[in-house]
């Protein structure tokens, strides 16, 4: 073999093993694809929904990832806007060619995308609220969600009331999805506890004075008042409430209001405040025996330390539809039919929420058991009495 023959094959042997290693680095990585609200009316949602799926990846890949394969995260946020929602899973299923979607943020924008993930045949996880997301759960087959239910809240939240002789309410919801699925839920339910709603009152996302609402309501003499909003407007409502010197009216809110940061930007106003919660919101409140307190405790202590803020309801969506990715991946690769199979089969996991029971009526895996009626005082949550 001469010269010219031997250098030859070994550029070909070297080419063919350069060839070699970007096709497994390539097959490498698994892709999970995200769509949170990190801009827009809805950020405050979205941004630790953010936060915290790009600190449980960074901790993957960092420890080696699963079985040597790195984890991509393909975020996209869908600037609150549920048109921006579309294209973003759109571009995540023919571009990005992601194994499972995590998101979107809000009801109105999971809403909008379940018939695409569906028609697609990619699983998604859901971080919102809404019922309707995963229901009738035959036609959302491929469709999870990880956010309790707005029908569980509403549940906790009267059987509350009933405890403590509280049989007439008022009601306000916001006119977005999320509102208007609580809405139905508050409506549906009360007769079946002995409720009677009083006053039925709406707004909508960017009204600033909602003081004709409250003043209707104030005259039909309720003994407790239900907002059900998120965002500026759940601020606003617990203002109004106080100013009109309604804080003799007990006010609950829905579990929008998971969020330390609304008692921060309250101040006195947000005492007195009830709201079902999630245990992610209070756990070092929880007793230690609490099947979720270690799990809760060790996000919240990585959290906190990584961005300098509590934890929320909401970056625990994101940590519960992270690894329930993360999992079903490491079981069962990335084939697409399979994770959907191996989430829908999913039992006992111990997540942020609560404790996940999938099943193939249930993509939800929530109930009302795993919520907890807290009351705010002092400037901080508490157990309800």
């Amino acid at each position: 073999m001469n010269l010219k023959q031997w250098s030859r094959i070994t550029f070909i042997a070297i080419f063919l093993l350069m060839l070699s290693v970007n096709f497994c680095w390539c097959a490498s990585v698994y892709k999970i694809g995200a769509v949170f609200s990190v801009t827009g009316v809805a950020s405050f949602l979205g941004e630790p929904e953010k936060k915290t799926a790009e600190m449980i990846v960074d901790e993957v890949n960092a420890s080696g990832g699963i079985d040597g394969h790195k984890i991509e995260l393909v975020l996209y946020d869908d600037e609150s806007d549920a048109t921006k929602a579309i294209l973003a899973v759109r571009r995540l299923i023919k571009k990005d060619q992601v194994s499972i979607i995590i998101g979107p943020t809000r009801s109105g924008e999971s809403l909008a995308v379940a018939p695409i993930a569906e028609k697609a045949h990619i699983p998604l996880i859901s971080c919102a609220a809404s019922y309707k997301i995963v229901t009738p759960v035959e036609k959302r087959h491929w469709v999870f969600k990880v956010a309790p239910s707005d029908r569980h809240v509403v549940q906790r939240m009267y059987e509350y009331m009933i405890g403590k002789g509280i049989k007439k309410i008022g009601i306000l919801t916001v006119s977005t999805g999320y509102g208007s699925s609580g809405r139905e839920e508050l409506l549906r339910f009360a007769p079946k506890y002995g409720i009677e709603i009083v006053a039925d009152e709406r707004y909508g996302p960017k009204d600033t004075d909602l003081t004709a609402q409250f003043t209707k309501i104030r005259s039909k003499k309720p003994q407790a008042i239900v907002n059900w909003s998120v965002g500026p407007t759940q601020i606003l409502a617990a203002k109004t409430w106080k100013q009109l010197g309604m804080a003799n009216i007990p006010l609950f809110q829905s579990h929008g209001f998971g969020n330390k940061k609304n008692i921060e930007m309250l101040g006195s106003d947000a005492e007195g405040i009830y709201v079902p919660l999630p245990p992610v919101v209070i756990g070092s409140i929880l007793p230690d025996s609490h099947p979720q307190k270690a799990v809760i405790m060790e996000y919240k202590r990585k959290y906190e330390s990584r961005y300098n803020e509590p934890v929320s309801s909401f970056g625990g969506h994101a940590w519960d539809a992270m690894h329930l990715a993360l999992a079903a991946l490491k079981h069962v690769g990335t084939d697409r039919a399979k994770i959907r199979d191996y989430i829908e089969n999913t039992h006992n996991f111990v997540g942020q929420l609560g404790i996940f029971n999938f099943s193939p009526k249930d993509h939800n895996g929530l109930s009302k058991k795993d919520l907890i009626m807290v009351q705010v005082k002092n400037g901080d949550w508490t157990l309800a009495p």
